[in-house]
């Protein structure tokens, strides 16, 4: 399988101004402290497989275990995460997955009880990014690996 298309090359501004916003967020201490448990799922719920491949790499690299990371499909049912963790991936499935009357109450409640506004707004924000992502590479086909080198993936040792 090969890129339908390099949406960067195609479209610069847009791709400089996307990886602004990129930057702005994984600036923030909250953010680098779950951005990978966010990623990965999202872009499992999204079918990404370059993501996938790429946000995995990144958690190991960053030190996460390798355990967590075949849990966060199962976090849920999982003792692995944190109830701070638990909220930021319940309000990652909320948000990519949209239900049709919004986000229910309930939710919003267990999530907040967790996380402070600017914690919860940076999150939200957070998912809008890799959602946006996640529709690029699967629109045009990135391959998983692709880009090791150039971010620095290969030091993972997943190859």
């Amino acid at each position: 399988m090969s890129q339908r298309l390099d949406y960067y090359k195609a479209s610069p501004e847009a791709a400089r101004k996307y990886v602004e916003f990129h930057q702005v967020l994984h600036d923030k201490p909250f953010l680098a402290e779950v951005s990978h448990l966010v990623t990965l799922r999202a872009s499992q719920i999204n079918g990404c497989a370059f993501c996938v491949d790429m946000h995995v790499k990144e958690a190991k690299i960053r030190g996460e275990r390798e355990l967590r990371l075949h849990h966060v499909v199962v976090w849920r049912e999982s003792p692995l995460f944190s109830p701070r963790e638990r909220a930021v991936l319940e309000w990652t499935e909320a948000l990519t997955t949209l239900p049709p009357h919004g986000v229910p109450d309930e939710v919003f409640r267990r999530v907040r009880e967790q996380l402070s506004e600017q914690e919860l707004a940076d999150l939200s924000f957070l998912i809008v990014e890799i959602n946006g992502w996640n529709r690029l590479s699967v629109a045009f086909q990135a391959v998983p690996g692709s880009a090791d080198k150039l971010y620095g993936l290969d030091k993972a040792g997943l190859a």
